[in-house]
Protein backbone atom coordinates (compact mmCIF):
# COMPACT_ATOMS: atom_id res chain seq x y z
CA UNK A 1 0.00 0.00 0.00
CA UNK A 2 0.94 3.66 -0.29
CA UNK A 3 3.43 5.36 1.99
CA UNK A 4 1.27 8.52 1.92
CA UNK A 5 -0.80 8.56 5.12
CA UNK A 6 -3.52 9.44 5.53
CA UNK A 7 -4.60 8.88 1.95
CA UNK A 8 -5.17 12.29 0.33
CA UNK A 9 -8.31 12.73 -1.74
CA UNK A 10 -7.89 12.09 -5.46
CA UNK A 11 -10.44 13.67 -7.80
CA UNK A 12 -10.96 11.78 -11.05
CA UNK A 13 -12.37 13.76 -13.97
CA UNK A 14 -14.28 11.99 -16.75
CA UNK A 15 -15.30 14.32 -19.58
CA UNK A 16 -17.78 12.45 -21.77
CA UNK A 17 -19.71 12.96 -24.97
CA UNK A 18 -22.02 10.24 -26.33
CA UNK A 19 -20.16 7.44 -24.57
CA UNK A 20 -23.08 5.86 -22.69
CA UNK A 21 -22.13 2.41 -23.98
CA UNK A 22 -18.75 2.51 -22.22
CA UNK A 23 -19.13 5.09 -19.45
CA UNK A 24 -20.31 2.67 -16.70
CA UNK A 25 -17.24 0.50 -17.26
CA UNK A 26 -14.99 3.52 -16.79
CA UNK A 27 -16.75 4.63 -13.61
CA UNK A 28 -16.86 1.13 -12.13
CA UNK A 29 -13.17 0.54 -12.84
CA UNK A 30 -12.31 3.69 -10.88
CA UNK A 31 -14.61 2.73 -8.02
CA UNK A 32 -12.77 -0.60 -7.82
CA UNK A 33 -9.52 1.12 -6.83
CA UNK A 34 -7.58 -0.24 -3.88
CA UNK A 35 -7.01 3.44 -3.03
CA UNK A 36 -10.18 4.31 -1.15
CA UNK A 37 -10.17 8.09 -0.82
CA UNK A 38 -11.38 9.31 -4.20
CA UNK A 39 -14.20 11.10 -5.95
CA UNK A 40 -15.39 10.83 -9.56
CA UNK A 41 -16.62 13.88 -11.45
CA UNK A 42 -18.45 13.02 -14.67
CA UNK A 43 -18.85 16.05 -16.95
CA UNK A 44 -21.37 15.40 -19.71
CA UNK A 45 -20.55 17.72 -22.60
CA UNK A 46 -24.10 17.82 -23.99
CA UNK A 47 -24.43 14.15 -24.94
CA UNK A 48 -27.35 13.28 -27.22
CA UNK A 49 -27.35 9.57 -26.38
CA UNK A 50 -28.74 7.98 -23.20
CA UNK A 51 -25.91 9.17 -20.93
CA UNK A 52 -28.34 10.89 -18.51
CA UNK A 53 -30.28 7.62 -18.14
CA UNK A 54 -27.07 5.65 -17.59
CA UNK A 55 -25.98 8.08 -14.88
CA UNK A 56 -29.19 7.55 -12.90
CA UNK A 57 -27.61 4.33 -11.62
CA UNK A 58 -25.12 6.50 -9.69
CA UNK A 59 -27.64 8.89 -8.12
CA UNK A 60 -27.07 9.14 -4.40
CA UNK A 61 -23.49 7.89 -4.66
CA UNK A 62 -21.15 9.71 -2.29
CA UNK A 63 -18.27 9.16 -4.71
CA UNK A 64 -19.81 10.06 -8.08
CA UNK A 65 -20.95 13.54 -9.14
CA UNK A 66 -22.67 14.13 -12.47
CA UNK A 67 -22.53 17.54 -14.19
CA UNK A 68 -24.43 18.02 -17.44
CA UNK A 69 -23.55 21.01 -19.61
CA UNK A 70 -24.30 22.25 -23.11
CA UNK A 71 -21.84 21.00 -25.70
CA UNK A 72 -18.79 23.26 -25.52
CA UNK A 73 -15.93 20.97 -26.45
CA UNK A 74 -13.34 18.84 -24.69
CA UNK A 75 -11.14 21.55 -23.09
CA UNK A 76 -14.07 23.30 -21.42
CA UNK A 77 -15.55 20.01 -20.23
CA UNK A 78 -12.26 18.96 -18.66
CA UNK A 79 -11.79 22.36 -17.06
CA UNK A 80 -15.28 22.14 -15.60
CA UNK A 81 -14.27 18.88 -13.95
CA UNK A 82 -11.02 20.38 -12.64
CA UNK A 83 -12.84 23.40 -11.21
CA UNK A 84 -15.26 21.10 -9.37
CA UNK A 85 -12.52 18.81 -8.05
CA UNK A 86 -12.02 18.90 -4.31
CA UNK A 87 -8.98 16.64 -4.10
CA UNK A 88 -5.37 17.45 -3.36
CA UNK A 89 -4.60 15.42 -6.49
CA UNK A 90 -6.44 15.26 -9.82
CA UNK A 91 -6.52 12.40 -12.32
CA UNK A 92 -8.30 11.75 -15.61
CA UNK A 93 -10.03 8.92 -17.42
CA UNK A 94 -11.61 9.05 -20.85
CA UNK A 95 -15.16 7.74 -20.84
CA UNK A 96 -14.37 4.75 -23.08
CA UNK A 97 -11.23 3.68 -21.19
CA UNK A 98 -10.55 1.83 -17.94
CA UNK A 99 -8.33 1.98 -14.87
CA UNK A 100 -6.58 -1.02 -13.38
CA UNK A 101 -7.56 -1.45 -9.69
CA UNK A 102 -4.01 -0.80 -8.45
CA UNK A 103 -3.47 2.43 -10.44
CA UNK A 104 -3.46 4.95 -7.60
CA UNK A 105 -1.78 2.56 -5.19
CA UNK A 106 1.16 2.35 -7.59
CA UNK A 107 1.38 6.01 -8.55
CA UNK A 108 0.55 8.01 -5.44
CA UNK A 109 3.67 7.08 -3.40
CA UNK A 110 5.83 8.90 -5.97
CA UNK A 111 4.29 12.18 -4.81
CA UNK A 112 6.27 11.82 -1.57
CA UNK A 113 8.84 13.80 -3.57
CA UNK A 114 7.37 17.29 -3.17
CA UNK A 115 9.03 18.41 -6.41
CA UNK A 116 6.96 15.91 -8.38
CA UNK A 117 3.91 17.45 -10.06
CA UNK A 118 2.90 14.71 -12.50
CA UNK A 119 3.07 10.92 -12.22
CA UNK A 120 2.17 8.86 -15.28
CA UNK A 121 2.41 5.21 -16.29
CA UNK A 122 2.41 2.69 -19.09
CA UNK A 123 -0.78 1.60 -20.88
CA UNK A 124 -2.43 -1.55 -22.15
CA UNK A 125 -5.21 -1.77 -24.72
CA UNK A 126 -8.73 -3.07 -25.15
CA UNK A 127 -11.01 -3.27 -28.19
CA UNK A 128 -14.71 -2.50 -28.55
CA UNK A 129 -15.54 -6.09 -27.57
CA UNK A 130 -13.49 -5.84 -24.34
CA UNK A 131 -10.67 -8.04 -25.60
CA UNK A 132 -7.33 -7.07 -24.01
CA UNK A 133 -4.07 -6.83 -25.92
CA UNK A 134 -0.69 -5.10 -25.62
CA UNK A 135 1.38 -2.92 -27.90
CA UNK A 136 4.97 -1.77 -27.54
CA UNK A 137 5.23 1.82 -26.21
CA UNK A 138 5.09 4.44 -28.95
CA UNK A 139 7.70 6.63 -27.23
CA UNK A 140 10.50 6.41 -24.72
CA UNK A 141 9.33 7.56 -21.28
CA UNK A 142 11.23 10.09 -19.16
CA UNK A 143 11.23 11.31 -15.57
CA UNK A 144 12.60 14.31 -13.70
CA UNK A 145 12.93 17.65 -15.48
CA UNK A 146 11.52 16.77 -18.88
CA UNK A 147 10.88 20.05 -20.72
CA UNK A 148 13.54 19.46 -23.38
CA UNK A 149 12.18 15.96 -24.03
CA UNK A 150 8.57 17.16 -24.16
CA UNK A 151 9.43 19.76 -26.77
CA UNK A 152 9.95 16.90 -29.22
CA UNK A 153 7.25 14.41 -28.30
CA UNK A 154 4.32 14.14 -25.95
CA UNK A 155 5.43 10.91 -24.31
CA UNK A 156 2.91 11.12 -21.43
CA UNK A 157 -0.22 9.01 -22.12
CA UNK A 158 -2.89 11.43 -21.00
CA UNK A 159 -5.25 9.16 -19.08
CA UNK A 160 -2.42 7.67 -17.05
CA UNK A 161 -1.46 11.00 -15.47
CA UNK A 162 -2.14 12.05 -11.89
CA UNK A 163 -1.32 15.68 -11.10
CA UNK A 164 -0.72 17.63 -7.94
CA UNK A 165 -3.42 20.27 -7.46
CA UNK A 166 -0.72 22.93 -7.03
CA UNK A 167 0.12 22.45 -10.71
CA UNK A 168 -3.31 23.81 -11.59
CA UNK A 169 -3.15 26.78 -9.25
CA UNK A 170 0.41 27.61 -10.28
CA UNK A 171 0.47 26.75 -13.98
CA UNK A 172 -3.16 26.79 -15.11
CA UNK A 173 -5.79 24.48 -16.55
CA UNK A 174 -6.38 23.30 -20.13
CA UNK A 175 -6.04 26.05 -22.73
CA UNK A 176 -9.49 26.47 -24.26
CA UNK A 177 -8.03 28.08 -27.39
CA UNK A 178 -7.00 24.63 -28.58
CA UNK A 179 -9.20 21.71 -29.67
CA UNK A 180 -6.39 19.16 -30.00
CA UNK A 181 -3.11 18.55 -28.21
CA UNK A 182 -4.43 20.12 -25.01
CA UNK A 183 -2.58 17.63 -22.83
CA UNK A 184 0.77 18.37 -24.53
CA UNK A 185 0.27 22.07 -23.87
CA UNK A 186 -0.54 21.29 -20.24
CA UNK A 187 2.52 19.08 -19.72
CA UNK A 188 4.82 21.65 -21.33
CA UNK A 189 3.68 24.34 -18.90
CA UNK A 190 3.84 22.02 -15.88
CA UNK A 191 7.30 20.80 -16.82
CA UNK A 192 8.80 24.25 -16.31
CA UNK A 193 8.23 24.18 -12.55
CA UNK A 194 7.68 20.52 -11.70
CA UNK A 195 9.35 17.15 -12.07
CA UNK A 196 7.58 14.26 -13.75
CA UNK A 197 7.75 10.66 -12.54
CA UNK A 198 6.73 7.38 -14.10
CA UNK A 199 5.77 3.84 -13.15
CA UNK A 200 6.34 1.01 -15.59
CA UNK A 201 3.13 -0.76 -14.57
CA UNK A 202 0.27 -0.66 -17.07
CA UNK A 203 -2.27 1.11 -14.89
CA UNK A 204 -4.48 2.45 -17.69
CA UNK A 205 -6.44 0.58 -20.36
CA UNK A 206 -6.89 2.50 -23.61
CA UNK A 207 -9.77 1.46 -25.84
CA UNK A 208 -9.40 1.34 -29.61
CA UNK A 209 -12.66 0.91 -31.46
CA UNK A 210 -14.32 1.52 -34.82
CA UNK A 211 -16.43 4.45 -33.61
CA UNK A 212 -13.42 6.62 -32.77
CA UNK A 213 -12.67 9.72 -34.78
CA UNK A 214 -10.42 8.99 -37.75
CA UNK A 215 -6.82 10.09 -37.52
CA UNK A 216 -6.57 13.79 -38.30
CA UNK A 217 -2.85 14.16 -38.76
CA UNK A 218 -3.08 17.56 -40.46
CA UNK A 219 -5.21 18.90 -37.63
CA UNK A 220 -2.79 17.48 -35.06
CA UNK A 221 0.18 19.18 -36.69
CA UNK A 222 -1.67 22.47 -37.16
CA UNK A 223 -2.44 22.50 -33.43
CA UNK A 224 1.07 21.37 -32.52
CA UNK A 225 2.56 24.36 -34.34
CA UNK A 226 0.09 26.69 -32.62
CA UNK A 227 0.81 25.20 -29.21
CA UNK A 228 4.58 25.40 -29.57
CA UNK A 229 4.36 28.94 -30.94
CA UNK A 230 2.33 30.10 -27.94
CA UNK A 231 4.47 28.21 -25.44
CA UNK A 232 7.75 29.48 -26.89
CA UNK A 233 6.53 33.08 -27.04
CA UNK A 234 5.47 33.00 -23.38
CA UNK A 235 8.45 31.15 -21.91
CA UNK A 236 11.32 31.78 -24.34
CA UNK A 237 13.72 32.84 -21.59
CA UNK A 238 13.20 29.55 -19.72
CA UNK A 239 13.82 27.27 -22.71
CA UNK A 240 16.98 25.72 -24.09
CA UNK A 241 17.46 27.43 -27.45
CA UNK A 242 19.04 24.40 -29.15
CA UNK A 243 16.30 22.05 -27.93
CA UNK A 244 13.63 24.49 -29.10
CA UNK A 245 15.27 24.87 -32.50
CA UNK A 246 15.40 21.12 -32.97
CA UNK A 247 11.79 20.80 -31.78
CA UNK A 248 10.69 23.14 -34.55
CA UNK A 249 12.73 21.14 -37.03
CA UNK A 250 11.29 17.88 -35.74
CA UNK A 251 7.73 19.09 -36.28
CA UNK A 252 8.35 20.22 -39.86
CA UNK A 253 10.08 16.93 -40.67
CA UNK A 254 7.45 14.84 -38.90
CA UNK A 255 4.67 16.60 -40.79
CA UNK A 256 6.45 15.93 -44.08
CA UNK A 257 6.94 12.26 -43.27
CA UNK A 258 3.31 11.62 -42.34
CA UNK A 259 1.96 13.44 -45.41
CA UNK A 260 4.27 11.39 -47.62
CA UNK A 261 3.18 8.17 -45.92
CA UNK A 262 -0.55 8.89 -45.84
CA UNK A 263 -1.01 10.78 -49.11
CA UNK A 264 1.78 9.42 -51.30
CA UNK A 265 2.87 12.88 -52.45
CA UNK A 266 6.39 14.27 -52.72
CA UNK A 267 6.34 18.06 -53.22
CA UNK A 268 4.73 19.12 -49.95
CA UNK A 269 6.67 16.57 -47.83
CA UNK A 270 9.89 17.73 -49.50
CA UNK A 271 9.16 21.34 -48.61
CA UNK A 272 8.43 20.38 -45.00
CA UNK A 273 11.58 18.30 -44.63
CA UNK A 274 13.78 20.99 -46.21
CA UNK A 275 12.23 23.53 -43.85
CA UNK A 276 13.21 21.27 -40.96
CA UNK A 277 16.76 20.85 -42.22
CA UNK A 278 17.19 24.60 -42.68
CA UNK A 279 15.91 25.15 -39.13
CA UNK A 280 18.40 22.69 -37.59
CA UNK A 281 21.00 21.56 -40.16
CA UNK A 282 22.75 19.30 -37.66
CA UNK A 283 19.62 17.33 -36.80
CA UNK A 284 20.15 13.89 -38.35
CA UNK A 285 16.42 13.10 -38.49
CA UNK A 286 15.98 15.62 -41.32
CA UNK A 287 18.71 14.18 -43.53
CA UNK A 288 17.52 10.63 -42.89
CA UNK A 289 13.97 11.62 -43.82
CA UNK A 290 15.18 13.37 -46.98
CA UNK A 291 16.99 10.23 -48.13
CA UNK A 292 13.95 8.05 -47.42
CA UNK A 293 11.73 10.43 -49.39
CA UNK A 294 14.16 10.39 -52.32
CA UNK A 295 14.15 6.59 -52.34
CA UNK A 296 10.36 6.30 -52.30
CA UNK A 297 8.88 4.45 -55.23
CA UNK A 298 6.31 6.35 -57.33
Amino acid sequence: MSNIKPQPLVSVVIATYNMAQYLPQAIDSIQSQTWQNLEIIVVDDGSTDDTPEVMKAYEGSERVRYIRNENQGQPKAKNCGVRNAQGEFIAFCDADDLWEPFKLEKQMPLFNNLRTGVVYSEVSHIDEHNARYDKPPAYTRYRGKVTNRLLYKNFVPFGTAVIRRQCVSQNGMFDEDFRMGIDWDLWLRYSLDWEFDYVTDKTYVYREWSGQMSTNYRGRYDHAFRILTKFASRFQSQLNSKALQQAWADMHIGKGNIIARQEGTVKEPLMCILKGISTAPGYWYGWKSLIKLALRRP
